[in-house]
């Protein structure tokens, strides 16, 4: 019976050394919400000693004003317990013996001994990274002190001894149900660095069964070899310490106390990569000899992609906060011009109050009506930039006549022909085609708005288009200033003006904004330009492309 009870020693020994010198805080709970079990790493972290918080409610950690809603939570786990992290998109706090409160991250656990059940929680505080070695010391200290005095106890008297027996059998299977049950990857090195000791969270991220790793391979199979190379450097440059082989990388950064908390990315079975925040510390004996490793991995691949949504969220509204920037500066530019001659001609229309003088109110009024369309149509090209932008261009597919679409639309633009100019307009094939209609009426709309602006007034417009049943194409030519190859590089980004049309009004969006519907229809833009000879932009269209998108309606 007494090798029976050495043999149960060397096995609680073994899970003691775990429980005992795990770098992450860990506490067991009973039913009613008693904590039962704390290790040192958690106690240090509250303020507590062990006689202290045993028998206390786990609300004890946890600030008042967040008590009422815990307990709720914490029956409701009881009465459905699930294995789950915890943590991630919530806020959660511990509280000091000292009253200091601080952000924790926590991870839960369930299992069952003798149909008693019991929460098991891992603790981890994200404002300290770093351990004192001097507490790590004198906690291991007590460690051999407590198992020397049990030693002691147990050669006393039989009696004494089937009682510790029966202790020490309940804290080899708690222990074991903590490390079977931890949602968080434990592994054991020997000082050699073979892997003694593989915890089923580790065989479920890596893909590797316990029996495949244990006793076979160190750590570094996990490891990227170009991070196990710049690990190299760093001990080089940091210590002159030269490795001799890739797993005494990681023992003399242990060993350095380098391996706390840092990120790396893990390989699993399958070739997939996961990034771990990975902490690795040298396990001693009483005499402070190293006798192996303990390594503790989380996964971390939820927080990194919730990380890449916020800098992805965080450019987006850095994009938008440009544009609302540039649309400050451009308004104030643009508006002034139509505002003023909105206001000099209402004034004087209010001065023309004779009926020989309607002549004077009609040009005026001519004037008021081209401004507030100019306003119009800044205002437009901004709301169209700001929807695309917020991604909100919905497409609606429609069949519609492009002969007399693309007429009416030249019709409507007729009046903002400057002096002798002219539109010209031929079509080729079939006259029924299948797109958006809005956005073509857009792009035409902008195409010859900028072809009539930037042309001579004794100019012409030549408007092609051509359907088939394969595609539709759209050719806008003017005989106007071009532009210059230079400018042709930035000709579709946002508010660019080119370096010969500054003194022509306009906001530098309507090409862009052309650009981004024909990307959206799925279509192709091109152009030819020279300077003082004209400029000629293509844009071809396959509407069978786009029938089968989600996010669009056929009507």
């Amino acid at each position: 019976m007494v090798n029976s009870s050495l043999q149960q020693e060397a096995h609680s020994n073994r899970f003691e050394v775990f429980f005992k010198n795990a770098s992450l805080g860990i506490l067991v709970v009973d039913v009613t919400g008693s904590i039962i079990s704390a290790n040192p790493f958690l106690l240090n972290m509250f303020g507590y000693k062990e006689t202290g918080i045993l028998g206390k409610t786990i609300e004890t950690l946890i600030p008042s004003r967040f008590h009422h809603g815990h307990v709720k939570h914490r029956d409701k786990f009881i009465k459905k317990p699930n294995n789950r992290p915890m943590g991630i998109g919530m806020d959660l706090f511990g509280i000091k013996k000292d009253g200091t409160e601080f952000p924790v991250e926590v991870s839960l656990g369930h299992y069952t001994i003798d149909e008693e059940k019991f929460v098991v929680a891992f603790v981890s505080d994200i404002t300290i990274r770093e351990k004192n070695k001097a507490e790590i010391k004198q906690l291991y200290d007590e460690l051999e002190i407590t198992v020397e005095n049990r030693t002691k106890e147990l050669t006393r008297t039989l009696q004494v001894l089937e009682h510790l027996n029966e202790k020490l059998e309940f804290t080899l299977g708690n222990q074991k149900a903590i490390l079977d049950n931890a949602r968080i990857m434990l592994f054991a090195m020997n000082k050699n660095g073979l892997i003694q000791f593989f915890n089923p969270e580790a065989c479920r991220l890596t893909g590797y069964a316990e029996s495949e790793v244990v006793n076979h391979f160190t750590p570094v199979m996990f490891h990227q070899p170009e991070e196990i190379e710049h690990c190299k450097q760093e001990l080089k440059r940091d210590f002159n310490v030269t490795t001799k082989n890739d797993f005494e990388v990681i023992k003399e950064k242990s060993l350095r106390n380098q391996i706390n908390e840092m990120e790396c990315v893990y390989r699993k079975k399958t070739g997939e990569m996961f990034p771990v925040l990975l902490t690795i510390t040298p396990i001693r004996n009483k005499k402070q000899q190293v006798t192996g490793f303990m390594g503790v991995a989380i996964d971390i691949s939820e927080r990194k992609k919730a990380e890449s949504n916020l800098l992805e969220a965080l450019k987006k509204e850095q994009k938008l906060g440009e544009l609302k920037s540039r649309f400050v500066s451009m308004a104030s530019h643009e508006f002034r011009t139509p505002l003023s001659t909105i206001l000099s001609s209402a004034y004087l229309v209010e001065k023309y109050k004779d009926c020989e003088d309607q002549p004077k109110r009609e040009k005026h009024l001519g004037r008021i009506i081209s401004a507030v369309n100019n306003l119009t149509n800044i205002l437009n090209e901004f709301l169209s930039v700001g929807k695309i932008e917020e991604g909100k261009i919905n497409l609606h597919l429609s069949p519609f006549n492009i002969k007399k679409t693309t007429e009416q639309l030249i019709q409507d633009m007729l009046p903002s022909v400057k002096g002798q100019q002219f539109i010209d307009y031929v079509h080729q094939g079939e006259e029924t085609t299948t797109l958006d209609l809005s956005l073509y009426k857009n792009i035409i709309l902008n195409l010859l708005s900028n072809a009539i602006k930037f042309s001579k007034e004794n100019s012409g417009i030549y408007v092609n288009t051509y359907v088939d049943e394969t595609q539709l194409q759209l050719t806008v030519k003017d005989s106007g200033i071009g532009i210059s190859k230079e400018d042709q590089e930035h000709l579709m980004e946002r508010f660019f003006r080119g370096s010969n049309a500054t003194n022509i009004q306009g906001t530098g969006l309507g090409l862009h904004i052309v650009s981004k519907y024909v990307e959206r229809l799925k279509g192709t833009l091109s152009f030819s330009s020279e300077l003082e000879v004209g400029t000629t932009f293509t844009i071809t269209f396959k509407p069978q492309n786009l029938r089968h998108h989600e996010d669009i309606t056929i009507d």
